[in-house]
C-alpha cells in the first residue's frame, strides 16, 4: 500500500505551492529570492557534474545501442507523442496546460530514481547511470531546443538563443566545473550523500514556490478548474502507459536481454523533475509563458511515474526471484 502514497518529497512540493498560492512572494522580496534561487540552481548542477565519475561515462559509452535507444525515446518519440495529444480539443485541454505538456516531452530523463529503480527491478545499473547522466547532459542543449520547436507549433514562444544561453551560463557552466574538479572532490560528494540532498530538493522547492507566486498573482487558479487539473492527470498517465509499452516491448523487439530491457523501461519512461524545474526557470523566465502552468503537468507526472515505475519494478523483482529459485531447486534437488 506504501507504494502508492506520495513520498516525503512530493508532500514538500505540495506544501510549497500551497504557500504559494497563501502567500505568494512579490516585489523586491521576489527579485533577491529569483537571485538565490539561481545560486542554488548552479550549486545544484555543480553537484551534478561532480558526482558523475568519468570511469562510469567511458563505460557507458560502449553499450551504444541501448543508449541511443534511450535518447531516440526521450527525446523523439515523447515529443511525438506530445505533438499527437495536440489533437485534443482546446476546450477540453487548456492550451497553458498542453504547453506544458509539451515541455515535459521534451525533458531528459530522470537520475535518481531510474537507477534506483533499476536495481530493484534487477536490471543493468551500470548502464541505467550511464543513460540517465548522459540523457540529462544531452537535455541541456536537445530541451530549449526541442521547446522552442514544439511550442512555436502551439502560439508560445519559439526557439530562443536568450533561452538557449541562460541554459548554458546557469546550468551547463557550474556542471563543466564540477566534472572538472570530480577527480578530486567526486568521491567526497559522494559519500556526503544525505548532508548535499537538501541541496538538490531545496533548490527546487525554491524554483516551485518562485514560478507558482508568480503564477499565483496572474491568476493561476482562477484561470484552471479541478476539471482541467483532471484532465491533465488523465493525459499524463495516458502517456506514460503509452512509452512503459513502446520501451517494453520495443526492446525485446530489438533483441535486447532482460537486464537492459529493464533499463531502458526505467531510463526511457521518466522524466526528470530535478531537472525540468530549473530548466522552465531559464528557458520561460520574462516571456508570457506561466512557468507554473508549464511545469504543473510535470509535477503531476513525477508522482504518476515513481507510484507505475514502484510496482513495474516490484513485478520485475518478483519474476525475477522466481526464477532464481526455480534455477536453485533442480542443483539443490
Amino acid at each position: 500500500m506504501s507504494r502508492f502514497l506520495p513520498d516525503r518529497f512530493t508532500v514538500l512540493l505540495v506544501c510549497t505551492v500551497i504557500l504559494a498560492s497563501v502567500l505568494p512572494i512579490h516585489g523586491v522580496y521576489a527579485d533577491w529570492f529569483n537571485v538565490a534561487t539561481d545560486i542554488a540552481i548552479g550549486l545544484l548542477f555543480f553537484l551534478h557534474g561532480a558526482r558523475l565519475s568519468r570511469d562510469v561515462v567511458v563505460a557507458g559509452i560502449l553499450h551504444w545501442r541501448l543508449h541511443l535507444t534511450i535518447l531516440l525515446t526521450t527525446f523523439a518519440i515523447f515529443p511525438i507523442l506530445g505533438l499527437m495529444i495536440g489533437f485534443i480539443p482546446e476546450d477540453i485541454l487548456a492550451a497553458p496546460l498542453y504547453a506544458g505538456i509539451l515541455f515535459l516531452c521534451v525533458l531528459p530523463s530522470t537520475v535518481q530514481s531510474s537507477i534506483a529503480f533499476t536495481s530493484i527491478a534487477g536490471g543493468n545499473v551500470p548502464a541505467a547511470i550511464c543513460a540517465a547522466s548522459g540523457s540529462n547532459i544531452f537535455g541541456m542543449f536537445l530541451t530549449p531546443l526541442l521547446a522552442g520547436i514544439l511550442l512555436s507549433t502551439t502560439g508560445d514562444a519559439g526557439f530562443s538563443w536568450d533561452a538557449l544561453e541562460s541554459i548554458l551560463l546557469q546550468l551547463l557552466a557550474p556542471f563543466i566545473v564540477g566534472q572538472i574538479l570530480q577527480p578530486w572532490i567526486g568521491n567526497w560528494i559522494r559519500s556526503k550523500k544525505k548532508m548535499l540532498a537538501p541541496v538538490d530538493r531545496g533548490s527546487i522547492l525554491m524554483v516551485v514556490y518562485l514560478a507558482f507566486s508568480e503564477a499565483v498573482m496572474e491568476g493561476l487558479w482562477h484561470t484552471f478548474s479541478a476539471l482541467d487539473i483532471g484532465v491533465v492527470i488523465l493525459v499524463d498517465m495516458a502517456l506514460l502507459a503509452v512509452v512503459i509499452c513502446i520501451t517494453m516491448f520495443g526492446s525485446r523487439a530489438l533483441g535486447f536481454n532482460k537486464e537492459d530491457e529493464i533499463t531502458i523501461t526505467f531510463c526511457g519512461s521518466k522524466k526528470s523533475l530535478a531537472s525540468g524545474v530549473p530548466m522552465a526557470n531559464a528557458i520561460f523566465s520574462g516571456q508570457s509563458s506561466s512557468i507554473g502552468a508549464i511545469v504543473l503537468p510535470l509535477m503531476l507526472f513525477h508522482q504518476i511515474q515513481l507510484m507505475a515505475c514502484a510496482v513495474i519494478a516490484q513485478k520485475y523483482a518478483d519474476r525475477l526471484k522466481v526464477k532464481k529459485d526455480a534455477e536453485v531447486a533442480p542443483a539443490a534437488a
